[in-house]
């Protein structure tokens, strides 16, 4: 190791080599030069111990346990921040989350965590709620963490994130939702609503007679997700030769809130509902309780994503569920590749029907 990498080894400022020992009362954490001087070895041979490439240094067991013993005595902790401006790589890799408050995207970053590890990288998330300029924020500070790669999950404006990555050399992904500047991976969301609405269809056609259209509701109009499930709800009908009104395609937000209070306003609400969000079937669950019992049972509804509570409701009739392993693979071997540019992969999703 380079003299300059052994420096970045040590706790905090940077201290002169041969300094003494501190004592046991000191405030001060120990160096590699310390720990070089307790175990009587060079300085490099401990930062070689501690980095994990003694023994390609041909350095011998034996005092491989003493340097590593010494550094659990005496606190030694490595400053990783000032270790990565030494290298060519961090070997960090960021994910920007929009939510955790659903389980797709709790999934998504307790998966990525891990195989980021089982990779030898260290994962750094951050939640940014669907603020751009929260999104823009935590690039930025994710690129002064020295990241190597920085994947945008469901982010709003992905582009300007590409952009500020690229000018300091950094490749970006897109997942979830797409860019224009960067290889995007997400669901299939059209074919995944259209089988889903014909789901619901067929189960309104079997209890109470076909012919009617089913409401949309959850989501935003000028979300891409949105627009392809509300294309695959549209395709649906269109095959049944049912044409759906503009008043039945609400698109006003994820919020449980939100879906509640549309429905409590709506005077004929269709016994068929399509519930674009685990997130707005919250509020669809918290209408239904509000219902006389004999109306509650004359309603069907499918979710876009899948919750094991919402799947247990007696008016489910099926759910989406996005494939959040088959995601992350494509993602991890896209970073492997380096591939870059304006690329589009998606990915299946799996239709999950209630178990009787």
């Amino acid at each position: 190791m380079i003299a300059s990498e052994i420096e970045a080894c040590q706790y905090g400022d940077e201290q002169r080599k041969g300094r003494a020992v501190s004592d046991t009362n000191s405030s001060k954490r120990p160096t590699i030069y310390d720990l070089a001087e307790l175990v009587g070895t060079s300085p490099t041979a401990v930062s070689s111990v501690l980095n994990g490439s003694w023994k390609k240094r041909r350095i011998s067991q034996k005092l491989a346990d003493r340097v590593l013993k010494a550094a659990q005595e005496h606190g030694y902790t490595v400053n990783i921040q000032a270790s990565v401006l030494r290298r060519d790589r961090s070997n960090i890799v960021g994910m920007i989350l929009p939510k955790y408050d659903n389980r797709f995207f709790g999934a998504m970053a307790e998966q990525f965590e891990t195989r980021a590890r089982e990779a030898g990288l260290f994962p750094v998330i951050t939640c940014t709620q669907r603020d751009p300029a929260l999104e823009l924020q935590a690039a930025r500070e994710m690129l002064s963490y020295q990241v190597d790669y920085l994947i945008c999950t469901g982010a709003t404006d992905p582009d300007q994130i590409t952009d500020l990555c690229r000018a300091a050399g950094v490749k970006t992904l897109n997942l979830d939702l797409p860019g224009t500047k960067a290889p995007s991976i997400l669901s299939d969301n059209f074919t995944a609503a259209r089988d889903l609405t014909r789901v619901i269809l067929d189960a309104c056609e079997r209890d109470f007679g076909g012919g009617a259209p089913l409401m949309f509701i959850g989501g935003r109009s000028d979300d891409h997700n949105t627009r392809e499930r509300r294309h695959g709800f549209l395709e649906a009908h269109k095959e049944r030769g049912i044409s759906v009104p503009d008043h039945l395609m609400i698109t006003n937000g994820y919020a449980p809130e939100k879906a509640r209070e549309t429905l409590l306003k709506m005077a004929d609400v269709p016994n068929g509902i399509f519930v674009n969000s685990t997130i707005t079937l919250e509020g669809v669950v918290f209408w239904l309780r509000s219902l006389a019992p004999e109306r509650a049972a004359q309603i069907r509804y499918g979710s876009f994503d899948w919750d094991p509570f919402g799947a247990l409701l007696p008016q489910n009739v099926g759910m989406v569920r996005q494939d959040v392993s088959a995601l992350l693979d494509l993602t991890f071997r896209t970073m492997k590749d380096g591939t870059e540019g304006n690329t589009m992969q998606l990915v299946p999703c799996q239709l999950e029907m209630p178990t009787v």
